[in-house]
């Protein structure tokens, strides 16, 4: 008898496999990052064609075979439709699932970094927020989720409002991050912070980031 485990999470990315299949990476709560295939989820009308596309979060309904996870339901809560309609938005989108699949692991505890990318994408689409104030959040409280990040910089002159921004972000809970807004020189300040701490702890070339680039 085939047993079903359930996890939450959210699809990081998807590739075509054979005529009709998919491969997807799934960043869950229950088991860290995993892979998965969605049987015939390229075929017309299938059921999982929408559940398995990038952004995508839900309850999944999975089994285990030898080597591998296979999907056989998924219910989703979140589509983030806004990114489909939006090209830079979803060129952040996918930049913050690039980063979550660099940092996580299989059979770790990711629900930090999961419940950060689901936050994050919700403050891509909310017109309050700057994008370019999302992705220094973003990126500076990956590395500090990770466990790396060693505080305000010592080498930068900062001013007390991008001194008191960068310790919001570090000592607040995911969930009240995106939470205030800040002045186009404060956000330089914090540009210039995240850049030089992505260079010393994030040593990966993004291709979304080089994407982005181009668009801003």
């Amino acid at each position: 008898m085939q047993e079903f485990i359930y996890v939450t999470g959210m699809i990081l990315k998807q590739a075509p496999i054979g005529e009709y299949d998919r491969r997807v990476c799934l960043l869950t709560r229950e088991r860290g990052k995993i892979s998965a295939f969605a049987r015939g989820a390229r075929k017309p009308g299938s059921r999982l064609a929408a559940a398995t596309s990038p952004f995508c979060f839900g309850t999944f309904k999975l089994y285990r075979g030898r080597d591998s996870y296979t999907v056989a339901e998924a219910e989703i809560q979140n589509f983030f439709e806004d990114l489909m309609t939006d090209y830079v938005g979803a060129c952040y989108g996918m930049y913050f699932a690039e980063v979550a699949d660099y940092y996580t692991r299989e059979n770790n505890d990711e629900r930090q970094m999961l419940k950060l990318l689901y936050q994050s994408l919700r403050a891509v689409c909310s017109p309050s927020f700057k994008n370019e104030l999302v992705r220094c959040i973003f990126e500076l409280k990956s590395i500090q989720v990770n466990g790396e990040y060693p505080g305000a910089p010592a080498d930068l002159k900062l001013s007390d409002s991008a001194l008191f921004a960068l310790q919001y972000i570090e000592k607040s809970p995911v969930e009240k991050l995106y939470t205030f807004a800040v002045t186009d020189s404060v956000l330089a300040e914090l540009q210039q912070v995240s850049a030089q701490y992505c260079r010393r702890f994030m040593d990966h070339s993004f291709k979304s980031l080089e994407i982005l680039k181009t668009l801003c």
